[in-house]
């Protein structure tokens, strides 16, 4: 017997019939002889009508109490999928945030999980219960609603799958696991058998939308095997694992992009001890993250700093900015919304030389001109104009040999 834990997503319990599905595969989970919890996202489409509401009543909400709106469309759909289970001849009990006891910081919309409490999943597991838990929400030390944030719900799932030390975790989506690209921006895409945590994390970070990254932290963390699987067919999936030697041979694993980009620079700035540690500061305080940091010398003993924040804290991280440049006499701001990363991953990166390089060439003959370059370990990011993105996705994808083999179709029609 394991103990496994299962994740659907909004498409994944889209209306009534698809939670009815997910139901039966719940239960077909149980009768194979696994205890089964089930985290749940909101039915598809729920979270931005609940949204709009919101922004129907005022558009600038207190955030503990956008929480409270927001966190009722996962209530709906673990009652719901409760009750399809026990409408299977089988026992369920569903579970909210507070109810568990998904304790988390107060960042409200962003919150970060900091203890779960098993024990009421634990005692529902004893009596042969399968629990359903709500995703995407916890409380606070206070006893306020939080939520996690977009795509909070893998999150959830794989911090109780590493609270229970399950063998599993199985995040169940609309596609079959996780492909060398985006296969709506290149056809050529295929989906991969298995991908390191590190490798998954990168492409997490940097835009592909199949995991969310604090899920793949944890999961690499607590090392809790994680599967992504389609919730419509019995494929596979693919596995989310600990890096092995042959997992090395790919000198590329995938290629991500992210167009919810936006570059600021910030001109002339002095010279001088802390002036930098001012001007992120202010932007830690406003909770916008920063990614990409560059730092050109200019003249007369000032630089010039360039970085990026995602698109949706464009204007936050805009009015800052001007505000403290002007208290430390910096030149001038240039903000610009028109930009995208474009990324290669690949643990085989570590021990091959002339990868950044061969990107770049590939970029170079399309035209297509680079504004910023990041690399890790394991990866090298470029920005660019955002109209070039899905141009440099096939390109550099056709470069890697990440292309699916061709289908000889002159062989099906004879």
């Amino acid at each position: 017997m394991a103990l496994i834990v299962q994740k659907y997503g909004g498409t994944s319990v889209g209306d009534v019939e698809r939670i009815k599905a997910v139901a039966r595969r719940c239960v077909a989970t149980q009768k194979a002889g696994h205890d089964v919890v089930v985290v749940v996202s909101a039915m598809s489409g729920d979270t931005n009508r609940l949204l709009k509401l919101v922004s129907a009543i005022t558009d600038r909400p207190d955030l503990r109490e956008q929480d409270v709106v927001v966190a009722t469309g996962e209530q709906v759909t673990i009652g719901l999928l409760a009750m399809a289970i026990q409408a299977q001849r089988k026992k369920a009990r569903s579970f909210l945030g507070h109810q568990v006891r998904i304790l988390t910081d107060s960042a409200h919309s962003k919150a970060r999980i900091v203890q779960i409490d098993e024990q009421r999943i634990r005692e529902a597991l004893r009596k042969h219960e399968i629990v359903v838990v709500a995703g995407f929400q916890g409380v606070d030390a206070e006893g306020s609603v939080t939520t996690l944030g977009r795509g909070g719900s893998d999150t959830t799932a794989v911090a109780i799958a590493a609270a229970l030390k399950a063998d599993a975790c199985e995040i169940y989506t609309d596609v079959t696991g996780v492909y060398t690209t985006d296969p709506n921006v290149c056809p050529a895409a295929r989906k991969l058998d298995r991908i390191t945590y590190e490798e998954m994390l990168e492409l997490a970070s940097l835009g592909a939308k199949v995991l969310q990254i604090r899920s793949v932290e944890f999961a690499m963390k607590y090392k809790v095997p994680l599967w992504v699987k389609s919730s419509f067919t019995d494929d596979p999936g693919t596995l989310v694992c600990e890096e092995d030697t042959k997992m090395e041979e790919p000198l590329v694993s995938g290629i991500a992009y992210d167009r919810n980009e936006a570059k600021i620079s910030v001109r002339g700035v002095p010279d001088e001890p802390g002036v930098a540690a001012r001007l992120f500061g202010a932007l830690d305080e406003k909770n916008v993250v920063v990614d990409v940091i560059v730092q050109n010398p200019a003249k007369d003993g000032r630089t010039d700093l360039t970085f990026t924040v995602a698109r949706s804290d464009f204007v936050t991280a805009r009015d800052t900015v001007k505000k403290v440049a002007k208290a430390i006499k910096a030149e001038g701001v240039e903000a610009d919304e028109t930009v995208a990363k474009v990324s290669i991953v690949g643990v085989g990166m570590r021990n091959h030389s002339g990868v950044a390089a061969k990107m770049f060439q590939v970029l170079a003959a399309e035209g297509i001109n680079i504004q910023l370059i990041s690399t890790s370990e394991i990866k090298v990011s470029c920005l660019i104009h955002s109209k070039y993105t899905e141009l440099a996705v096939r390109s550099l994808h056709t470069a890697f040999g990440l292309d699916a083999p061709a289908v000889d179709l002159s062989a099906t029609s004879r």
